[in-house]
């Protein structure tokens, strides 16, 4: 199972991107950042941008462990 291995509205935060300027500027859709408050795993191109914001890897942001069963 996919998570969020960093806080990633509070870092977009603390790189200037409140979820205000975010809705704002269009830059993530409302759909997508309510998903990642949630924890659920945003979209291919949301995850992009995401990178590009954060000048981060994917891996620095997801992580992976193996679902409980």
């Amino acid at each position: 199972m996919l998570y969020y291995k960093i806080d990633v509205l509070g870092a977009l935060k603390e790189k200037g991107y409140s979820t205000y300027r975010i809705r704002q500027e269009k830059i993530i859709g409302e759909a997508q950042v309510t998903k990642i408050r949630n924890g659920e795993i945003a979209s291919k191109e949301v995850l992009n941008k995401l990178c590009a914001l954060l000048d981060m890897q994917p891996g620095d942001i997801l992580g992976y462990r193996p679902d409980e069963t």
